[in-house]
């Protein structure tokens, strides 16, 4: 199913049929993201006619590119690499003309690879403002309130710069809600939220600015594109690939196993640990009461969760759900579960996610791991590297956000086995 869903979501199967008519001009392609370089490899592949451009991705994300230049960065925190990245395919924007199309390719990871801050801030600033957010727990759209508006390339102000020329974005959606403005922090859509909104956010969170930061924010310095500025009328939007349509994708493959699969929903958010305990009383009542599904079945959910690192672990939202789940699923025999980030990368680290099973917290205590201290630590990376239990994908090239897979076995009166009710009683 996971295979399926990240399947579903790879731009050369989804790119081509997006591709906008030729233009009178030439065709400039830029872009950014975790799976910008295969978008664009689909674009070179496909297009008939002339073209350039350049594209920025995360490290070890670059794919062999005839026409367009592929240049790699950091993520989650941007680095140098990043900024240069940014100022060059801004100034390749600045050039376009009437008769020019700019073809502009965006997946998730955008808002850390295509980093050029405004006037007056420093690299060291944003990496500052972007460390704290990713450990705050707040939702991927308040940060990129917050980054958009500390930004001289995003919240539209990617889109301006390209006037007169007309400007196609395609994306692939790694947000709750599909949302463009929030699918890498929106660099070519307008953006109705204000400096004082991402204020609002910072001091919710409490947030510590850099001081430059926070007087961008305070005096409306950071303002960005706002909707019916003319600079954007010449600007279009095509969503190419979705979190539903990797579930959709999941879905199918239960079907032809003859699992009926129930999506819960592509853009469930919250914290990872409290999502977690809420997806494992769905599924003990499902596999108890037949409620609200009957088992055997699925049960599919997408979503952006977060992580608020109050310990020494690694963080991962997926983990962390899962850990979090498995701990209040508590070895039911009848229930499994995986969640990866369908990117391949899950926070830092270089791992998809994690699978649990009814005898995965049994053998976490024979090997003297307490899952609870874990959950407490952040550390779920941790828990399921000692269990042989992580996925990992390497780079999948595309990103449609998390992926969380709940089979539920038919379970003969919801008896535990010996080992699980061993686990609970510790």
């Amino acid at each position: 199913m996971f295979e399926a869903a990240v399947e579903a979501a790879q731009p050369a199967r989804c790119v081509p049929l997006h591709l906008p008519p030729r233009p009178a001009g030439r065709l400039l392609v830029i872009g950014a993201g975790k799976a910008s370089a295969e978008m664009a490899r689909a674009v070179d592949d496909h297009w008939p006619g002339e073209l350039s451009g350049l594209v920025v991705t995360r490290y070890g994300y670059a794919v062999p590119c005839r026409r367009i230049e592929i240049v790699e960065a950091a993520h989650p925190v941007p680095d140098a690499a990043s900024l240069t990245a940014a100022r060059r395919i801004l100034d390749l924007a600045r050039g376009s003309t009437a008769n020019d199309l700019v073809l502009c390719l965006i997946s998730g990871g955008g808002s850390s690879l295509l980093a050029l801050p405004l006037e007056g801030l420093s690299l060291d600033d944003k990496q500052a403002v972007n460390r704290a957010l990713l450990a705050s727990g707040a939702s991927i759209s308040e940060m990129n309130c917050v980054r958009r508006h500390l930004s001289a390339i995003k919240g539209g102000r990617l889109g301006a710069a390209c006037a007169p020329a007309k400007v196609v974005t395609l994306l692939i959606s790694d947000v709750p809600g599909d949302d463009p403005l929030n699918i890498a922090s929106g660099p070519t859509v307008s953006d109705p939220t204000t400096c004082a909104d991402a204020l609002a956010i910072v001091q919710r969170y409490g947030v510590e600015l850099p001081p430059i930061a926070r007087e961008v924010l305070e005096s409306g310095r950071g303002e960005t594109v706002k909707p019916g500025d003319k600079s954007l009328v010449s600007s279009e939007v095509r969503m190419v690939a979705t979190p539903q349509m990797a579930l959709e994708a999941a879905a199918a493959v239960a079907g032809e196993a003859g699992l009926p699969a129930h999506i819960l929903g592509d853009s469930i958010e919250g914290e990872a640990r409290e999502v977690g305990k809420v997806m494992a009383g769905l599924s003990l009542q499902v596999a108890r009461r037949g409620q609200p599904f009957a088992s055997p079945c699925v049960l599919l959910s997408g979503g952006e969760t977060t992580v608020t690192v109050r310990g020494q672990g690694r963080g991962g939202r997926n983990v962390e759900f899962l850990l979090s789940f498995g701990i209040a699923v508590d070895g039911h025999p009848a229930v499994h579960a995986m969640a990866c980030d369908t990117d391949g990368v899950d926070g830092l680290e270089e791992i998809a996610g994690a699978y649990i099973g009814p005898d995965s917290l049994a053998r976490a205590w024979q090997q003297g791991i307490r899952p609870k201290d874990r959950l407490v630590a952040n550390d779920g990376h941790g828990f399921f590297e000692a269990l042989g239990d992580a996925v990992i994908t390497g780079p999948t090239l595309t990103n449609v956000n998390d992926f969380r897979a709940i089979l539920i076995r038919f379970d003969k009166g919801g008896l535990r086995s010996a080992d699980a009710t061993e686990a609970r009683g510790r």
